[in-house]
């Protein structure tokens, strides 16, 4: 080499190696993680806490480049009605706007989106793969301060494997479906498939480390769902010959080992099975948990598990964002295995899950049934974070339940399903809900985990009123009624106490009082301020009484919209 030549190469070698030190030195101090505090578990980002206030497009939102950028384009936007319980898409309300998705999340206070990267999007040709419309993802949500989880539709999504490229759905032998009973073979991957397992692990490590190359500088991916809702449609478990065979040999051990060494502490579905015959620690899986479809649940669950395992650890070895996993709930209409994907993250297995797949952060749940309440507290009572990806966007009470899962839960975050197909007017209670908790967030995470500190409420005409304990005080949520009657059916809200005295509420149609502990005081209302939004950020408005106090009572929630309004209380005897 030449004097002049490494003359030339030396200032380059130098930018380079510095770049180098100064996108390590980012990556260790501020890439996302979670971090556990006790019962409490949140989302890092920026090295401070994050809540997630999502929206998860629709599956084709994704679909191509240009509406994944923040151009003025066509983007096609259809009416959703409900159709026999489900939603189902009213072609005669076709309608299509021009504009940009990412700046309409913007108009909706969203803070996060989430969107399909598919398997068939990213290599369509075996070994070739094509990251543009990933590229323009990540550069539409950077360009509005949004932060982005990918969802990698790859071996399966709904339960089928429809997301997967050509070239492996026309290679039937290379990559064997699942077969259930009466129909043979679906359009469905084996989990039992070394070769699936491998090509798919194989592509979203691609994608992980072009993620890592794009963005590990910028961290606007955050985290990752694998996979998407898992579990077979139409059979409780796998029927195919070497499914067949893996189900007659014994339980792995891995699995027995995390059942022994947590036993009592097992969810309860999981443990009276295991109960049903005598608490047997080796054998077949009938052997060890019974014959019914419940134990073919087992055995799809430990199937499913280990084979997203394996993906989601090939994937973190590149770039170590948080992973998680999301689950087809259970409903009443179709309560068996089969009803609903056989094999997926359901609390009823959590434990199978935690057992097989170390490497997936957190297991969570798509929520669209009436009973949401219920589905948090089973998420939750193993110290699982709850973060739920989806749930309706076209009901307006689940709005309330977002917020009261946030108040409640120590969330990560809320993400309505296809958020992008909201019409203007029917996305006003989203907004204000998103915006409200925004303005909020920066006590609502201070105050995760202490229930002295943070509160959620929910309630209706059955249950007009809720009371619990904040610290030296009772504060008790009432339905708003005028002479004796209810003047609305439903009410919710968070409550913050951001002082000894002092509170910070936020919500619709309730009237909140206090009273202390010390049941020789009285409490009453002193200052309430009310707070605006104005000019794009929050205020302090009005001081108020008299009625809008509840007559020096309380705090009266306003009964059309949201409000944030500050309280101090005061005591007397």
């Amino acid at each position: 080499m030449s004097l002049q030549t490494s003359q030339y190469l030396l200032p380059r070698i130098l930018f380079s190696f510095f770049f180098s030190f100064i996108t390590m030195f980012s990556m260790g101090q501020s890439m996302p993680y979670l971090k556990k505090d006790g019962h409490k578990v949140q989302l890092i980002v920026d090295d401070k806490p994050f809540l997630v206030l999502g929206g998860e497009l629709s599956n084709s939102a994704s679909g191509s480049v240009a509406n994944m950028l923040n151009g003025e384009h066509p983007i096609p936007r259809k009416k959703y009605k409900m159709l026999n319980g489900s939603l189902g898409n009213d072609s005669s309300l076709n309608l299509e706007y021009k504009g940009s998705i990412w700046q309409q999340m913007v108009d909706l206070n969203v803070n996060t989106v989430l969107a399909a990267v598919s398997w068939e999007m990213i290599e369509p040709e075996e070994g070739k793969f094509d990251f543009s419309i990933v590229d323009a993802m990540i550069k539409g949500a950077r360009e509005k301060n949004i932060r982005l989880i990918p969802l990698w539709f790859g071996s399966w999504k709904n339960g089928m494997s429809s997301y997967a490229p050509l070239w492996v759905k026309q290679d039937y032998k290379r990559f064997p479906r699942t077969k259930i009973k009466d129909k043979g073979s679906i359009e469905v991957l084996s989990t039992f498939s070394e070769e699936a397992l491998k090509a798919d692990a194989k592509a979203f490590t691609a994608l992980m480390e072009h993620i890592k190359e794009i963005d590990s500088a910028h961290r606007t991916v955050i985290m990752v769902q694998v996979e998407n809702e898992v579990g077979i449609l139409g059979d409780s478990r796998d029927r195919s010959k070497v499914a067949e065979n893996a189900f007659k040999n014994e339980v792995p051990q891995k699995l027995m080992s995390y059942l022994i060494k947590n036993k009592g502490k097992l969810m309860s579905e999981l443990d009276a099975l295991w109960a049903s015959t005598g608490y047997k620690t080796s054998g077949s899986w009938t052997e060890v948990f019974g014959s019914s479809v419940w134990t073919d649940l087992v055995f799809m669950s430990w199937q499913y598990a280990r084979y997203m395992n394996y993906v989601t650890k090939q994937g973190k070895a590149v770039y170590n964002l948080p992973m998680f996993v999301n689950a087809w709930l259970e409903y009443p209409n179709r309560p068996n295995p089969g009803g609903f994907p056989t094999g997926g993250p359901l609390p009823r297995v959590m434990d199978v899950w935690k057992a097989a797949a170390p490497d997936i952060d957190f297991i969570s749940p798509d929520i669209y049934g009436s009973n949401f309440i219920e589905w948090c507290d089973r998420y939750t009572s193993q110290n699982n974070p709850l973060f739920i990806p989806e749930t309706w966007w076209n009901k307006p009470e689940y709005v309330n339940y977002m917020m009261y899962a946030i108040g409640s839960y120590n969330t990560l975050g809320v993400a309505p399903f296809g958020i992008d197909r909201l019409e203007p007017g029917e996305d006003q209670p989203l907004r204000d809900m998103y915006r409200a908790v925004a303005y909020l967030s920066p006590k609502i995470l201070d105050y995760q985990g202490d229930k002295n500190k943070i509160r959620g409420f929910l309630i209706d005409r059955t249950t007009p009123s809720v009371e619990f304990e904040m610290d030296n005080y009772y504060v008790k949520a009432s339905l708003y009624e005028r002479r004796g009657e209810f003047k609305v059916d439903n009410a919710y809200g968070l409550v913050l106490k951001t002082g000894k005295d002092e509170f910070m509420i936020t919500g619709s149609c309730a009237v909140v009082s206090f009273r202390p502990k010390n049941l020789k005081e009285k409490a009453g209302i002193g200052p309430v301020n009310e707070y605006i939004y104005i000019d794009g950020k929050w205020q302090k408005g009005r001081a108020l009484g008299g009625d809008e106090t509840n007559r020096g009572q309380g705090v009266f929630l306003p009964v059309e919209g949201l409000g944030i309004q500050k309280v101090t209380v005061y005591k007397y005897r």
